[in-house]
């Protein structure tokens, strides 16, 4: 695991960003954020991967991750998304909403904008406490949070008021949000179920409701397919991966074993969504790889007691149909790699931009890997 850069740290991360890159950079991500959970004083914090003057013999990337600056976060953070270069918007135990500011001149966070009790029990002006709001997803300048009151917020940044809120759009929790298209989301459920809401529509109800049949297992986080928006991967509680195809049926096209407790975030690589990773309370990080022919591309496997499964049966040309939608896409071809080989604590959360991945544990660390396609 030379690849990998550690970094401890003194809190429990809960999420981890990549700083968005401009349209037209060729340079790999520099700037990453991470936000803390379960700590006295939880925080958010930018960081910086370091300079490439770091750079080995053998070009392996040296120096661990510098702290450029962090400011004190009231609860814990429960999610975390940037919505440009600048602002980062965070989701609270607490129900609060923020929008934090990234000075890049003087390395500074300042909160920006903040909506108090975005979620919360009951009524809001009586003395209940917030409910935590548990996933965010922006498309600038729109915001859209859900939590745990079952309750669907859609905000615009400098502008005070909600554009639009769902009051009861679900009876559970609500754990994960999806832009689908600009005016429809989707979201996942503590009893297993995904529902695509319009936002235009005067109806607060969904358009369409998908379920896992069987167990109400809940479900923790969702990721559209970046280029095919009608691909959907989600993961819960059981740690399985399941693939839905939202244009037919109301269930998974395929459901995968995964890990071996709670699948915490899944994420499609934004420019090369043939690779998809997953985390998992179990310590572990997956590498799912259904890129066509595995053999002709550089390995990513490196001598480090990584494990690695292999399906390979009938090679299919897959560049019409998506390897993912395939029935069982194990049947054509699929690559998994478990990235950490000794798995210790919760990996909470991750994210993958261009050759970079980023993670952060429970065991108070967070990791940076610059070379995930060396």
């Amino acid at each position: 695991m030379e690849d990998v850069c550690a970094k401890f740290v003194s809190q429990k991360i809960s999420k981890t960003r990549w700083r968005p890159l401009p349209a037209a950079a060729l340079q790999p991500p520099d700037l990453f954020a991470t936000g803390s959970w379960d700590n006295e004083d939880n925080r958010i914090s930018i960081w910086s991967v370091g300079h490439l003057e770091n750079v080995g013999l053998n070009g392996e990337y040296q120096g661990e991750p510098q702290l450029l600056c962090d400011i004190k976060h009231n609860g814990d953070v429960m999610d975390m998304q940037f919505l440009d270069q600048e602002r980062i918007v965070v989701a609270s135990s607490t129900g609060t909403v923020t929008i934090f500011r990234h000075h890049q001149n003087n390395q500074t966070l300042s909160a920006n904008q903040r909506w108090e009790k975005a979620h919360y029990h009951v009524d809001q002006d009586t003395c209940c406490g917030g409910a935590a709001c548990t996933g965010i997803i922006c498309n600038n300048p729109d915001i859209v949070t859900v939590g745990e009151d079952g309750r669907i917020n859609h905000f615009r940044a400098d502008q005070k008021d909600a554009v639009k809120t769902i009051d009861n759009a679900d009876s559970s929790t609500l754990h994960a949000v999806t832009f689908l298209r600009t005016t429809e989301i989707l979201t996942v459920n503590s009893i297993g179920q995904l529902k695509i809401w319009d936002l235009r529509q005067q109806r607060n109800e969904p358009s369409q409701i998908f379920s896992l049949t069987g167990d109400r297992v809940p479900l923790h986080c969702v990721d559209r397919h970046p280029n095919q928006q009608h691909i959907v991967a989600t993961g819960g509680q059981d740690g399985m991966l399941s693939i839905w195809d939202i244009r037919q049926g109301t269930m998974p096209v395929s459901l995968l074993n995964a890990h071996e407790a709670e699948m915490w975030e899944v994420h499609f690589h934004p420019s090369s969504p043939d690779h998809l990773f997953t985390c998992s309370e179990d310590g572990s990080l997956w590498h799912w790889d259904t890129s066509t022919d595995v053999a002709e591309k550089p390995s990513f496997l490196h001598q480090g007691g990584r494990s690695t499964t292999y399906f390979s049966h009938n090679t299919i040309n897959q560049s019409i149909v998506s390897a993912w939608l395939s029935n069982d896409p194990t049947k054509d071809r699929m690559e998994i790699t478990n990235l950490i080989p000794n798995q210790t604590l919760s990996v909470n959360s991750l994210d993958v931009l261009g050759p970079c991945l980023v993670y952060g544990t429970d065991a108070e660390a967070i990791y940076v890997n610059r070379q995930l396609f060396a």
